[in-house]
């Protein structure tokens, strides 16, 4: 358990927050300053490595969608997800930059990779 509170510089208002996180480790096993890092940099990379993959691989080009419809947004992050799961099945040895330029080009092959599962 990490509880964090964080303090807004405008209106100076306070707010804490209780995030739970699950190990195999026994509780005594490490010591609260060992777990901060660990709680920080599985995080930091989570979000360092999704990013950077959703970007390069922005094939639909969700950011540029009009809508504000929140079923359609929901749903075009949902195929944007199952796409970025299947693609290295369906292109194993091949860069990512590489297969969205190669599906940019042919974007039914979006959709025959979706369906192939």
């Amino acid at each position: 358990m990490v509880r964090s509170e964080t303090t807004a510089k405008k209106t100076g208002r306070t707010s804490l927050e209780t995030r739970y996180f699950v190990s195999s480790a026994e509780p005594d096993q490490r010591s609260p300053a060992l777990w901060q890092p660990l709680v920080r940099g599985h995080w930091g990379g989570v979000e360092i490595r999704n990013y950077w993959r959703r970007e390069i691989a922005s094939i639909w080009g969700e950011d540029r969608s009009r809508t504000r419809n929140p079923n359609a947004l929901a749903n075009l992050a949902l195929l944007h997800n199952a796409l970025l799961t299947l693609l290295p099945e369906h292109y194993p040895d091949v860069p990512l930059p590489e297969v969205k330029e190669r599906l940019f080009s042919d974007p039914a092959g979006c959709l025959r990779v979706l369906r192939s599962k």
